[in-house]
């Protein structure tokens, strides 16, 4: 018997026997692999693969300080929040912590999965990062600092004179900050999605906002049209101008990016001409074309030395309709200006998949775009950042030691708006399969396994479980609320499980279906479900602004 083995099997004695008394014995998974593949060609040595960050990860802000890039993206009620990422090509990103780690910082209490942390922005300066965002449900807009962006951050500082959505600091040559976001406009709003950016002043040494805002932008580029939710705004300086880069549109298929200048910094900002707005959409495209890339924009834009200026922002990959179930990912392309005006893409240009890589050093990190391969072995002294799990965790009922991740089932579910024992790492692919190798015995009704969720209403879950004294396998899914908490039975087979010999699991996403399957630790799969429809998946259907996660999960009855 190996020590691993050996190791598991101690944690399992007592707990063995059928219908084992609470608490449910622990489930140990000694590793988790990701395997996702892409379709077509993969990028050449000068060229390289959208979208960069592939997965759940929306809302991109990015910084530049010397030759270092750093990146944030929204993680809504998902805890650790906002993941730190660092690059210095701007094509391979490292994530190197998160933002929100601490569950005393923020508290996700029962909120929805899409609620949280919106759309963070990241800034620089005088040897400090500021993050500021929105909380939304648990607080309003704060913001957080640090001297070393891999952490730690500090607790919220709110900014209770700051109502709205989507704040962005500026640091102007002359020293002096400002904050922008999205808020109610000045007078009554007119219509649905009637909204405004204003500008206000911050001291970036008491963290505190100063005189009165200012509103710069009612409505969009032009109100006459009845433009919908102008958000996630941006400054930026070029040449002794001010610009102020924002969505609009909407994040569905309506989405776009959008420009505005001024002389002063606050204003007042014009738009771009007609004909340069926006400065980036896909809204204009045939939505029935190969392999579309639909609903980009929230972009941010960043010079990268020498006025060659990169942007990066969402957008997403439906495989048929509007159905996607990966989520909102990040993208890049350069900038190009003319006339004094930026655009990231003409109209009627379709994202390229495969594009030219920036002018910078290649940066070595782990893939997180194109076919890839990613092993958790989990032999580091604690969980990768990547990790995450629903809401803020009340308690420590995960453990990682010796080679073995360890979850304590808890009684709350993934359908039970709660913090259930549960740990995803995001699907990145529409074609993605998951496979883990667990040891577990369960009590009558205990379970443990793999789940893919979007929230609690909408997922597929396949566990190791014990039916009327009997190892089964069984697979569920939820598709809304008139669904059972747990899920409805898809399908269920025998399974044979001891101390010494695991159980492996494995999930396949193929777009909308999801296959199945089991096995020993040796010998060959056996399918316990294929085809499942999982378009529960899809944010169409699920609802809300986030992508699926799959990974670990165990209950105890």
């Amino acid at each position: 018997m190996t020590s691993k083995v050996k190791a598991t099997f101690l944690a399992l004695i007592g707990a063995s026997t059928i219908g084992a008394a609470n608490p449910a014995p622990q489930a140990n998974f000694d590793w988790v692999e990701y395997r996702g593949e892409e379709p077509g060609a993969a990028a050449g040595a000068d060229e390289y693969h959208n979208p960069i960050l592939s997965g759940f990860y929306s809302d991109p802000s990015i910084v530049r300080v010397d030759k270092d890039f750093y990146l944030v993206t929204s993680t809504f009620s998902w805890f650790p929040g906002i993941p730190i990422f660092h690059s210095r090509d701007l094509v391979h990103w490292q994530q190197i912590g998160n933002a929100i780690d601490r569950p005393t910082q923020l508290d996700f209490k029962r909120l929805g999965m899409s609620r949280g942390v919106f759309a963070p922005a990241i800034s620089h300066h005088a040897g400090q990062f500021y993050i500021v965002n929105t909380c939304v449900d648990c607080g309003g807009n704060f913001v957080i600092t640090a001297t070393n962006p891999a952490g730690p951050w500090s607790d919220p500082v709110w900014l209770p004179d700051v109502p709205g959505i989507d704040p962005s600091l500026f640091f102007d040559d002359d020293g002096s900050a400002w904050i922008v976001n999205n808020r109610e406009p000045a007078g009554p709003a007119t219509y649905s999605g009637h909204r405004a950016i204003w500008i206000q002043r911050f001291d970036w040494h008491t963290l505190k906002t100063t005189g009165q805002p200012t509103m710069i932008v009612d409505g969009g580029v032009d109100i006459t049209t009845k433009p919908s939710w102008i958000e996630g705004p941006h400054l930026l300086k070029r040449e002794g101008r001010y610009y102020l880069s924002a969505a609009e549109g909407g994040t569905s298929v309506k989405h776009s990016q959008v420009i505005f200048a001024a002389d002063r910094i606050e204003g007042p900002y014009k738009p771009a001409p007609a004909a340069r707005e926006p400065i980036l959409t896909q809204r204009d495209l045939d939505p029935a074309r190969p392999l579309p890339v639909t609903s980009a924009g929230h972009a941010d834009m960043i010079d990268i030395g020498g006025d060659t200026w990169w942007a990066v922002f969402l957008a997403t990959r439906p495989y048929k309709d509007n159905l996607y179930n990966i989520g909102r990912e990040t993208f890049l392309l350069p900038v190009t200006w003319q006339d004094g005006w930026p655009t990231i893409l003409p109209p009627g240009k379709a994202i390229p998949l495969i594009a030219k890589r920036p002018p910078l050093p290649p940066f070595a990190a782990p893939p997180t775009a194109g076919s890839f391969v990613a092993r958790d072995e989990f032999t580091g002294a604690k969980l990768a950042p990547s990790w995450m799990m629903m809401r803020s965790p009340r308690q420590n009922w995960w453990r990682v030691v010796g080679g073995t991740l360890s979850l304590d089932p808890q009684t709350v579910t993934v359908g039970q708006n709660g913090n259930p024992s549960f740990l995803g790492r995001r699907q990145q692919h529409g074609d993605a399969t998951v496979t883990t190798q667990l040891h577990f015995l369960p009590g009558e009704g205990d379970g443990a396994g793999l789940a893919a969720l979007q929230n609690d209403d909408f997922f597929l879950t396949e566990v190791v479980t014990r039916r009327a004294g009997r190892l089964m396998v069984e697979v569920r899914r939820r598709a809304g609320k008139k669904d059972p908490t747990d899920g409805v039975l898809i399908a269920a087979v025998p399974a044979t499980s001891t101390a010494s010999e695991p159980v492996r699991l494995r999930v396949h996403a193929r777009g909308g279906s999801y296959d199945f399957d089991w096995a020993g630790r040796t010998g060959p799969w056996r399918a316990v479900a294929h085809d499942v429809d999982g378009t529960n998946l899809s944010t169409e259907k699920a609802g809300g602004f986030v992508g699926t996660l799959i990974g670990p999960y165990a209950f105890k009855k």
